[in-house]
């Protein structure tokens, strides 16, 4: 069984002293690609060596709304001169945050419509985060004309899910399904089609029920594959076969 985790911080400094360990009991799990997104300009060196350095890591960059404060003004440009180098596979992570409101909504669409233009320019998709904001995500993707993409971590409602579709997305579960709460995540679990999923952990973030208050790794990635064969008609090898093949067509991964 093949699977891809389709959004993991593999490189940041909770995996310093154990990442080869980790790595090695992913791929034993069946994670056999794992996406990593960029967060700041000041880290897309790291994950570039570490995706260079190791089979079936794959690149990503991006400014994430969160961190206005650890942008600089050349980053964007950065960001130009860094794709046509390095050839990631998407920009992100890139997105709006109105959960946290210390962070400038205005400073937050600048940057976020400034890095879907040069996604649109270089032919790539994005990898969104979004929390309290898909409307406005939404509204700036339709002008924006992106070449689709993944809404990270899906928290939305079943019409903001099927807006997303239309424009090209897969929508990314993760952790959060696995816990017995999480009702709007499972009624889309079951309504969505399966042809609109992607799997991810997230790491070292959103860790699966089973693993609550620890460090999530991309080994668990199949606890999100159960949780989603719990909810669904389809058989375990059927939904872990198409979700993979999802994020290969979006991704192009090889």
């Amino acid at each position: 069984m093949q699977l891809i985790d389709t959004h993991c911080h593999l490189d940041v400094t909770a995996f310093d002293n154990d990442r080869a360990t980790v790595l090695n009991r992913a791929r034993k799990a069946g994670v056999s690609h794992i996406v990593v997104p960029g967060i700041t300009a000041a880290a897309w060196e790291k994950l570039l060596t570490l995706c260079a350095n190791e089979t079936g890591l794959y690149p990503a960059l991006g400014l994430h709304p969160v961190f206005l404060d650890r942008h600089q003004p050349d980053d964007l440009q950065a960001l130009e001169t860094s794709i046509a180098r390095h050839n990631p596979i998407a920009i992100g992570e890139i997105g709006l945050d109105y959960y946290l409101p210390e962070v400038d909504r205005g400073q937050q669409k600048t940057l976020f419509e400034a890095q879907l233009h040069i996604a649109r320019d270089a032919g790539l998709p994005v990898l969104l985060h979004v929390r309290k904001a898909h409307d406005d995500t939404l509204a700036l993707l339709r002008k924006a004309h992106v070449h689709g993409g993944i809404c990270h971590a899906f928290n939305g409602s079943l019409q903001q899910a099927q807006q997303y579709i239309e424009l090209g997305f897969r929508l990314g579960f993760g952790g959060m399904l696995t816990y017995e709460r999480s009702h709007k995540l499972h009624r889309l679990a079951r309504e969505l089609p399966l042809e609109s999923m992607v799997l991810e952990t997230d790491a070292p973030d959103m860790p699966p029920a089973g693993h609550h208050g620890q460090r999530n790794s991309p080994e668990y990635l199949p606890e999100v594959l159960q949780a989603l064969t719990r909810l669904r008609e389809e058989d375990t090898d059927t939904i872990a076969a198409q979700t993979t093949a999802n994020a290969i067509e979006l991704l192009k991964l090889t």
